[in-house]
Formats: structure tokens, sequence, C-alpha cells
């Protein structure tokens, strides 16, 4: 009975690991408790400030990965969260940029230390509101994958950790915007081929 009772304590404390490595982790920065802080360990999230409002992760599916047409295309779903009035509304960030065939999470250790320029003619913002998709005039910005690398759990190879910050200064409806202090921090297992 104590050898079943073993077994059942290990698989219930393994699968709530694997839950935990899924999960959205939010750890408030030290600076400002309003942003996840910046991280390195795959805990789904991502924050900013954008003007006097925050960018923050959405709690269901932060971030999508698609590589097409020799263009890695990154993009951070959220919310913005407007302090002032307490409201929120959904908003995605999606850049493209060239990049090597990344085909599989393993792929995405290219982009480990990677600074991308996003003035770069080659490299596209789009801002997403509702239906309205505004491609971005980025005056200065950059996204900065400080850290890629895999995650292996007894050693197998579980994810890809990606990891890295963001900030942009750029028009959209004609008036200047910044969006700053830009990280996020995710645990990759696979990549989207198709999002509506």
């Amino acid at each position: 009975m104590k050898k079943y009772g073993f077994l059942l304590i290990t698989i219930l404390i393994c699968s709530c690991s694997k839950n935990v490595l899924d999960e959205n982790i939010f750890i408030p920065d030290e600076n400002d408790p309003r942003l996840p802080a910046y991280t390195e360990l795959g805990y789904n999230f991502f924050g900013a400030k954008y003007g006097d409002s925050y960018f923050l992760s959405s709690r269901n599916t932060p971030y999508f990965i698609n590589y097409k047409d020799d263009k890695l295309i990154f993009c951070l779903h959220g919310y913005l969260w407007k302090i002032n009035s307490n409201q929120t509304e959904t908003i995605s960030l999606i850049f493209s940029f060239p990049s090597s065939p990344i085909r599989v999470y393993q792929d995405l250790v290219s982009l480990d230390r990677r600074l991308i320029d996003l003035t770069n003619e080659s490299c596209n913002v789009i801002f997403e509101k509702g239906n309205q998709n505004d491609t971005l005039i980025v005056s200065n910005g950059h996204l900065n994958f400080k850290r890629a690398k895999i995650l292996r759990i007894d050693r197998e190879e579980n994810r890809a950790i990606l990891s890295g910050t963001f900030d942009i200064e750029f028009l959209r409806n004609d008036m200047p915007e910044v969006i700053s202090t830009g990280r996020f921090d995710f645990g990759v297992t696979s990549l989207l081929y198709t999002w509506d």
C-alpha cells in the first residue's frame, strides 16, 4: 500500500510541476510594481509602459510566433490598462523581421542575444486594436532578444525560454507615441502557423 501511495504522490508532483511551467506568472518589478520584473525563467508574461497607461499580457495567449516568407512574426497579445480611468481594451503589437528559418521551438535559440533595429526598412511593427490594424511609422525602437535557451527537465528538452526587452517611438494617427521599458519572458513549446 505504501508503494502505491508513493507512486501517487510522485505522479501528482510531476503533473503539478508541468502545470506550473505552463502558467502565466506575474512577478512585480521592484521599481514599478505594475510591470512584470524582467526574468529569464519562462513565466509567460510581458509588460510595458504605453504613455500614461500599461500594455500587459493577456492571461490566455500572451504571444504568437510564426515564420513565413523568410520573416519571423512575433506578436504580443494583451490589453491596454488605462490607469486614470481604470479601463482596459484588448490590443496586440506585432513585430515582423528577417530571420533564418524557425520551424520548431528549438530553432528559437538562433535569436539569442539578437538586437532588432525596428527602424530598419525590412522590419514592420503593426498595432492591432479591434478590427483596426495600423502599420506604425517607427522613429526609434528596438526588440532585444536578450536570452533564448532550451529548458531541459530530466535531460529531456521541454521548451525554449525566450526573454528580452522592447521599446518603440512611433507615429500613430499622425500623433507621436511611446512604448517603453517593455520586457517579455515566454516558455515556448510549439510554434503556431495559423492565427484567427
